[in-house]
């Protein structure tokens, strides 16, 4: 059995048009978004690596759907797909709630910017990057509909190299300029689930 989304153009197209809803304005944004003046830019090329992952990822994932029949996740494809559909949406829904309450200090590259304070309200009071985890939610649902493993094995791999540098970066410029604060506020929260990572 191939994966659903080659043999059906209908899934297929579904799913290219989930695509492009959650990941074209990040594409978009990264062109045209820049911090502003005042802010320290801290990024150290983060951003690049976690587009790059993404992008890479991406390809592999559908090259691999298309490639590797074998591997395809045979039981209740169509259930699959939509559930993949379902947290991908579900995912670009929280990432942009939790853009929204980081307000002004949210930025694609990693940088800060005078004034800038520890944000602990809405999704903030019980991880520390929820924008990411919506990320990573599109991600992990971008594999499960693809239904093939290996499309979702390369996927996984391709989130955790990208977040997982970019968190890297990130902590260590907001543990550098906003102190404390932020310190102890990394030892009340956990990064991208509440309670468990």
């Amino acid at each position: 059995m191939s994966a659903l989304i080659t043999h059906s153009v209908f899934h297929l197209n579904v799913l290219y048009i989930v695509t492009t809803l959650c990941f074209a304005p990040e594409w978009i944004g990264s062109f045209f978004q820049r911090p502003e003046r005042t802010a320290q830019n801290r990024d150290r090329g983060s951003h690049l690596v976690l587009f790059g992952a993404i992008v890479a990822g991406m390809f592999a994932a559908f090259a691999l759907a298309f490639g590797q029949p074998a591997a395809s996740l045979g039981w209740h494809q169509a259930l699959q797909f939509w559930c993949g559909i379902g947290l991908m949406l579900a995912g670009l829904g929280f990432r942009w709630y939790a853009i929204r309450v980081l307000g002004k200090f949210f930025t694609r590259d990693v940088a800060t910017r005078p004034g800038q304070y520890v944000v602990e309200t809405g999704p903030y009071r019980l991880v520390r990057h929820p924008s990411y985890s919506g990320g990573l939610l599109m991600l992990l649902g971008a594999g499960l509909a693809m239904t093939n493993w290996l499309s979702l094995l390369v996927l996984c791999a391709a989130m955790l190299i990208g977040y997982g540098y970019r968190v890297h970066v990130e902590e260590q410029a907001l543990c550098r300029d906003l102190g404390e604060p932020y310190r102890e506020y990394m030892q009340r929260t956990h990064r991208f689930v509440p309670h468990v990572w």
